[in-house]
């Protein structure tokens, strides 16, 4: 048969596979050596005939079927041949699959290790760039605290987190509303930053965190140098806002301190919507009446002082006082600052009988707290003074300046009888 029609089905015509033809070349390789047996076994029978016979009877029958029996063992030997080629181009092939599959599967697992180095290298870079971003953050922490540590020369030495500035040291919140005679004192320091005594107000205490920040803006905005001041309290504003939330207290707190630096560079519209926020927030975190409330409505009532919108500070000022009246008691020095401010928004609308009660009750308040020495005394006076001349009362203006004088001489010289013996024994 040829073996092309080996390799084809009869029946359908179509090529076998590759374990087909394997199995139809063993079964053609068994035929053919059984046939390769017959044939040697005929060969063999012909020539023992041939062998018997005396050499004269041979006859050439016999060798014409020797000779076609050994044609057909050679075509044998030749199939047989082909078919071990074929048994061995079948061996080939399938190591050649196996090792096509070995290299798939190699290929498949490059894939998957490649796969997983990309995955590794993309969290390894994003990992790093989470250390960069901690790097850069940690290194802005090391600034700022660097920068902590160089500003503690401005840091004051103050009392515990819920004690107030001393009131000796504190500014009177009385210049803010000058007095005729007061106001060329004022104008003669053009760069004193009313920021500081409003920020030390009594009731306004300055939390741990932010006292050295506080120190720091005054001492700039005392210096006219709000350049500096204003960014230094929008950067602390963002970062107190970022870490605790707008409603905090510390950022009503902040809040304060940057409307009084805008109210020193006469920006009182920016002043003012700060102070309202700052209220708002204090209001509703610490309660109605609260000190910190008292300290916000009385900066928002002097702002409203400076812009001479006496009438929208008058009622903000006595919600100050009555708080102040309520938390502190209605003798307490901080009451008196209040009376004092209240007395000159007075005085600026001409409402003179309550401006006389408002500082003789402040001078009461003095007088009995802080003793006839103290330097709130002779102001108030003096303020008290000012407002007789306004109504014409001359005689308890008189009065009052007379007080003050004679106070001051016997406070620096002693008493005026015997600094004029002392005068007359000089000239005697």
């Amino acid at each position: 048969r040829d073996w092309t029609s080996w390799c084809l089905d009869p029946e359908a015509g179509a090529m076998l596979s590759a374990e087909e033809i394997l199995c139809s070349t063993q079964q053609v390789i068994a035929g053919l050596e059984a046939l390769r047996g017959e044939n040697c076994s005929l060969l063999e029978s012909l020539q023992e005939a041939v062998d018997r016979r005396p050499a004269a009877d041979s006859g050439s029958v016999e060798q014409e079927k020797s000779g076609i029996i050994r044609e057909s063992l050679e075509r044998i030997e030749l199939g047989l041949s082909e078919a071990q080629v074929m048994m061995a181009l079948s061996a080939h092939l399938g190591s050649l699959e196996a090792e096509k599959q070995k290299l798939r599967a190699q290929v498949r697992r490059l894939c998957q290790e490649n796969q997983w180095l990309r995955d590794e290298l993309a969290g390894a870079q994003q990992r790093l760039q989470d250390r960069e971003q901690d790097v850069v953050t940690l290194e802005e922490q090391n600034r700022h605290l660097q920068f902590m540590s160089s500003i503690r020369k401005y840091d004051q030495e103050e009392p515990p987190l819920d004690d107030k500035v001393p009131s000796s040291t504190k500014e009177s919140l009385d210049d803010l509303f000058p007095a005729d005679d007061e106001e060329q004192s004022q104008m003669s320091q053009p760069h004193h930053s009313s920021a500081a005594a409003a920020a030390q107000q009594g009731g306004y205490e300055i939390p741990a965190r932010l006292r050295t920040l506080h120190n720091l803006v005054i001492q700039y905005a005392s210096q006219g140098r709000y350049e500096v001041a204003v960014p230094l309290c929008k950067q602390a504003l963002e970062d107190l806002e970022k870490s605790s939330g707008h409603t905090h207290p510390d950022v009503a707190t902040m809040l304060n301190i940057l409307a009084l630096v805008y109210r020193d560079q006469n920006k009182y519209k920016e002043a003012a919507n700060l102070l309202n926020d700052a209220l708002a927030i204090r209001e509703k975190t610490l309660g109605m009446d609260h000190p910190a409330v008292a300290a916000t409505l009385n900066n928002l009532a002097v702002l409203y002082g400076k812009r001479g919108k006496y009438k929208e500070a008058e009622p903000l000022c006595k919600r100050a006082l009555e708080i102040r009246e309520k938390v502190l008691g209605t003798d307490h020095p901080d009451v008196a600052k209040q009376l004092n401010n209240l007395a000159l928004l007075c005085q600026n609308q001409g409402k003179y009988q309550e401006v006389e009660q408002y500082y003789e009750r402040a001078l009461h308040i003095y007088q009995s707290k802080l003793g006839p020495d103290d330097a709130n005394v002779a102001k108030t006076k003096n303020n008290l003074a000012s407002c007789y001349l306004k109504q014409g009362k001359y005689r308890q203006a008189e009065a009052l300046y007379k007080e003050i004088l004679t106070r001051a001489h016997e406070k620096e010289f002693g008493s005026v009888e015997g600094t004029l013996l002392r005068y007359k024994r000089k000239c005697l």
